[in-house]
């Protein structure tokens, strides 16, 4: 053996002698004289640096659009906050030209010579770039107005949010399903199956919050919403529904109602279903305005009757009564008198229907309510179920509603004439277009079973609905449980906001980080020539 193998072994020995007595302190001397050894490369070099902030826009408008997704040529992937802004530091790609990939529901890029949609721009820490996408929605997105996150880009980017909590408000990291109302002056919002950061299980028995009126100390809704949520002791939003008799573990509240009780004092109600999973009950909610939770006014007498007030409600007058209008079979085919002993009165629930008085559909067997003239006599009828959409179009389908005969649900694509079938609404009388508007989710769209979203208009709120033009599109994603917000109307109804529930859900989509299971605002303006809208009818406000 060499001298120089005899070295190399000794060293070998002290090495392994000095491990035994001292491991800690040997391999942190190891490790240390190894790094010595080597250059300064890779995480060992990089140091902190200012973010590249990317912003992208609506070309038309010049707002930052949300939910954008950033691909690069190795598919790292990036979602724009609802400024429309990325904050990017990625090691390795700073100080580069790096393409990225530019691609969102709703929005296009003109493709290159290869198909490829997006942009090369060169990444410099503290730098920034604005990239233009065109709007192919002819509603705008606006915001996220619930979850983790809203603003974490501009935040990392030293930028100043519009909103108070731009970053978890409540805890909440997605909620589903929102209801909405303006109630003693202030707007009462609530949702459905809350999630949270510490557990994949939430809360499952509705949460709420309260915000501001517009001009009255709240943001002005194409800023966003400043949401005060109803928190628990831990800081997340607290369950609004507590136990109720039929034991279940879940509760949603649907169909939103103000009215007066027998004092005199105006009063929030919602109806409510429980699941324990399946369906258990429905009945009538009160809000304690000392406890913020809603408290059990009555349970209707079976869960299968269509009487119940469900989807998203609105208040309209005919023949000077007030009535409360439902969405809960899709279609605005279900009312209340507006009046708090009505309300909880199962009874008093009236159906739009030609069914004969008494009946209920069944298909080729169905009967339906003819005049002394043989014509189909369409109305609100106490003791009869509403007819579905569907159902009305079967009934065309088996000659028992003739081409001559009123048809109140069969929407038509003002643009292809092929149908659209519903599968939620809002409906809200419109001051600037003199006509009942309704904001249409379809059921079996093209391009989203469950994510095109559609306009239309008629004279009364139960239709006929004709005409819908489609407003806002996704691509295999799903867009739920549409509110149409007439509290924050603007230009006397000339602009009109919506949001509904971003989710995966039905769908094989992978969930966008962040935005997904949460809530997305829309703004709408009713002059935009693509709408294609005719001039306002001259008819009265209801």
């Amino acid at each position: 053996m060499s001298w120089k193998s005899w070295k190399s072994a000794g060293v070998w020995v002290v090495a392994l002698l000095t491990i035994a007595m001292a491991p800690g302190a040997a391999l942190a001397a190891s490790e240390d004289a190894e790094a010595a050894a080597k250059p300064e490369t890779g995480a060992a070099s990089h140091k902190k640096q200012e973010p590249f902030a990317i912003r992208v826009v609506d070309a038309e408008t010049g707002r930052g659009i949300p939910a954008v997704e950033l691909k690069t040529t190795n598919s790292i992937l990036y979602y724009t906050d609802s400024a429309g802004y990325v904050a990017f530091d990625e090691p390795g790609l700073m100080n580069q030209k790096v393409f990225f990939h530019l691609s969102s529901d709703g929005y296009d890029v003109p493709a290159d010579f290869f198909g490829n949609r997006g942009q090369a721009v060169d990444v410099t820490p503290g730098g920034s770039v604005t990239l233009k996408m065109n709007r192919i929605n002819i509603a705008q997105r606006l915001y996220r107005i619930t979850g983790q996150g809203i603003y974490r880009d501009s935040v990392l980017l030293g930028l100043k949010p519009p909103i108070a909590e731009p970053l978890l408000n409540g805890k909440v990291m997605g909620q589903d399903s929102v209801q909405a109302i303006e109630y003693r002056n202030r707007l009462y919002w609530f949702w459905g199956d809350t999630d949270r950061p510490s557990y994949p299980l939430g809360n499952f028995r509705v949460t709420g919050a309260t915000s501001k009126l517009p001009g009255k100390g709240g943001l002005d809704p194409d800023v966003g919403v400043d949401l005060t949520y109803f928190t628990n002791d831990e800081g997340f939003v607290k369950s609004l529904v507590p136990p109720l008799p039929d034991g279940a573990g879940i509760a949603w509240v649907f169909g939103l109602m103000t009215a007066k009780d027998a004092a005199g004092k105006e009063r929030l109600l919602a109806g409510y279903s429980t699941h324990n999973p399946d369906l258990t009950a429905f009945g009538i909610l009160v809000f304690n305005d000392e406890k913020n939770e809603f408290e059990q006014l009555v349970q209707f007498p079976s869960k299968d009757d269509w009487r119940h007030p469900g989807g998203q409600a609105s208040y309209y007058e005919e023949d000077g009564k007030g009535y409360w209008m439902f969405t809960e079979h899709r279609m605005p085919n279900l009312r209340v008198p507006a009046a708090f002993d009505a309300i909880k009165d199962y009874t008093q629930y009236e159906a739009f229907t030609c069914l004969t008085p008494g009946t209920t559909y069944d298909g080729a067997n169905t009967s339906l309510e003819r005049d002394a003239e043989g014509n189909l006599v369409w109305g609100w009828k106490r003791d009869t179920p509403p007819l579905r959409q569907d159902q009305e179009k079967e009934l065309i389908g088996l000659g028992l509603i003739k081409p001559n005969d009123p048809h109140y649900f069969q929407l038509k694509d003002a643009d292809s004439g092929g149908e659209v079938q519903i599968a939620s609404s809002s409906i809200e009388w419109n001051a600037y277009r003199r006509q009942f508007v309704m904001i249409g989710q379809q059921v079996g769209g093209q391009s989203s079973g469950l994510g095109e979203i559609w306009y239309a208009e008629a004279a009364a709120p139960q239709g006929p609905w004709t005409t819908a033009k489609k407003i806002v599109t996704h691509n295999n994603y799903t867009f739920y449980n549409l509110a149409h917000h007439k509290f924050f109307d603007k230009d006397g109804g000339r602009v009109i906001y919506f949001e509904g529930t971003y989710t995966n859900t039905f769908t094989n989509h992978v969930p966008t980080p962040r935005y997904n299971y949460n809530q997305l605002m829309y703004r709408l303006d009713l002059d935009d020539p693509k709408l294609g809208l005719p001039p306002a009818p001259a008819a009265a406000n209801p």
